[in-house]
């Protein structure tokens, strides 16, 4: 884990929203083909008032990171928080502060 890396993907509000959303995709999302077991459709982001490509880059951060992993299924990639790295994150946070 970089967790340089891991605190840019999370400098940014939108990019802390999205993460919060993915916690609890059911309260959140609704209106997807797919169960939200699955992941989250990258479409499903924009209701944060972003353009596509904005959600797309914000996505590709969080999931270069690791903070997230995605699923092509057919012709939606779904997305879903990685807690393993999110939880490896907080422990080496907590010991680095």
């Amino acid at each position: 884990m970089n967790l340089d890396e891991t605190l840019k993907a999370l400098a940014h509000p939108a990019r802390i929203e999205m993460l919060v959303w993915l916690k609890d995709p059911a309260q959140h999302f609704d209106h997807q083909p797919q169960p939200l077991e699955m992941g989250v459709s990258a479409g499903q982001f924009e209701r944060c008032g972003l353009s596509q490509s904005t959600v797309s880059a914000h996505l590709a951060t969080l999931q270069r990171a690791g903070l997230i992993s995605s699923t092509r299924v057919g012709q939606w990639v779904l997305y879903r928080r990685n807690e393993d790295v999110i939880g490896a994150f907080l422990n080496a946070l907590n010991k680095v502060l």
